[in-house]
């Protein structure tokens, strides 16, 4: 396998070892086919790089929706306190 690092490429080298582990099962399981570690490599990185700023932006708005609820149940407790 290679170390090739690509920016879209955020998974652990242990963790992109069990997915293309899992694509060879898949294969082998579900399809009936084999297919090699490089073949699995290759699929693995199309998904990765043609998902990867869908994945980024969803995990960028999730967060920003955390923060902005954080902030409004902030100021409401801040109000609450004003009122006593």
């Amino acid at each position: 396998m290679t170390d090739i690092k690509r920016k879209w490429d955020t998974l652990s080298k242990e963790r992109r070892e069990s997915l293309i582990k899992e694509i060879i099962s898949y294969f082998k399981t579900e399809k009936d086919e084999e297919i090699g570690v490089i073949a699995a490599e290759d699929l693995l990185d199309f998904f990765l790089e043609a998902t990867y700023k869908d994945v980024y932006n969803k995990a960028i708005q999730d967060s920003k929706n955390t923060i902005k609820q954080s902030l409004e149940n902030i100021d409401i407790d801040l109000d609450l306190l004003l009122n006593k």
